[in-house]
């Protein structure tokens, strides 16, 4: 049996479901008997369980990075406070690395992937246990301009232990790879058509209205309540759960349902942060885009940058959104018409996954 080690950022939903993407896809295409994965993981585990019921994944909870820490009621970060919780997480780093080196040599670990905590990269070195990173970012880079350099140099020098590192659509990142790099798309999770018709049955029976998916992000915790958006005439907006507004038109996402990209496929338009995970499934379902111009923060940067230079995108400001409000107007021409393109990125990733192994 080949086993992989799977560590997976703790912030927010977004690495979690491109990660289950490629998972299920590897159950998929390598002979079940002869794989297990290891989730290293704890943010999502209860969504990881659920998202992968009835596949030999084992979790293991172990927190593998800090995310952003943004002001209060803001979207923009916090940077004082990221620098002190960066300082935190690796103040004990080289006890840090012992964990998850007696822990590979002990599970007799065959391949770690990373999306993208640095925790593994220079025990899976020092073991000779060949190491993928996969991500559109590194944290290092992420944090450049946030943290103070000096102390980002941790994490560079982990990232600098990558046997190989799979860029996704819009990174800007160097050569980690030591051994090689290679460059993909955006990738996601398949999407049900029987699904789709149905959120689109119970959201908008009689397909008379735009049917909008509003994203901050789960780690968002902003006010919307005031917004002009929700008076939008023949509008529906699908939220998330965490997403504290009650208005007729705003319809939550049930809680503990796992497959959101349903409901990306079932709009009409999506207004988003430059999240990668729903910009993936919003592009690669063909959906009209608004999303938050925020340049603070290098990850965003470089998406918003993809996102123009192909014209997939309405840019807006923080102060725009406030003040938006929506013509319920469309066409259907962006309803949702087929899952095909999105298994494309995902089975090249995997087809490589499967070569190491």
């Amino acid at each position: 049996m080949n086993t992989i080690a799977y560590y997976i950022s703790d912030y927010g939903f977004g690495h979690a479901t491109r990660s289950i993407a490629i998972i299920r896809n590897l159950f998929k295409l390598y002979n079940q008997p002869d794989l297990k994965v290891i989730i290293c993981h704890s943010f999502a585990i209860d969504f990881f369980k659920d998202s992968l019921a009835g596949l030999d994944v084992e979790f293991r909870e172990v927190d593998t990075d800090v995310g952003y820490i943004l002001k209060p009621n803001s979207m923009n970060p916090d940077a004082k406070r990221l620098q002190d919780a960066y300082l935190s997480f690796v103040e004990n780093w080289s006890e840090k690395l012992t964990v998850e080196k007696d822990f590979l040599a002990g599970r007799k670990i065959d391949l770690v992937l990373s999306d993208i905590s640095p925790l593994p990269f220079i025990p899976a070195s020092t073991l000779g246990i060949p190491s993928v990173g996969i991500s559109n970012f590194t944290w290092y880079t992420a944090y450049t301009g946030l943290v103070d350099e000096h102390y980002l140099q941790t994490f560079k020098e982990s990232y600098q232990h990558m046997d190989y590192f799979y860029s996704l659509a819009a990174s800007q990142e160097p050569n980690w790879g030591r051994v090689n790099n290679h460059a993909f798309g955006f990738v996601s999770r398949e999407v049900s058509n029987n699904e789709v018709k149905r959120i689109l049955d119970k959201v908008d029976p009689y397909r008379k209205n735009r049917v909008i998916y509003f994203g901050l992000g789960m780690k968002v915790d902003i006010d919307l309540k005031s917004l002009e958006l929700w008076n939008s005439e023949n509008c529906v907006f699908l939220v998330s759960n965490n997403v504290q507004v009650d208005h007729p038109n705003v319809i939550k996402i049930p809680k503990g349902y796992t497959e959101s990209q349903n409901y990306i496929a079932a709009a009409d338009l999506v207004i988003s942060k430059a999240g990668w995970g729903t910009v993936s499934e919003a592009i690669l379902h063909h959906k009209s885009m608004m999303v938050l111009n925020r340049y603070v923060l290098n990850e965003d940067k470089n998406t918003i940058d993809y996102l123009t230079n192909y014209h997939y995108v309405t840019l807006f400001d923080w102060e725009d959104l406030m003040k938006l409000k929506l013509n319920g107007t469309f066409s259907h021409q962006h309803r949702y018409q087929s899952n095909v393109t999105n298994t494309i990125e995902v089975k090249r990733i995997t087809e490589k996954l499967i070569e190491l192994l």
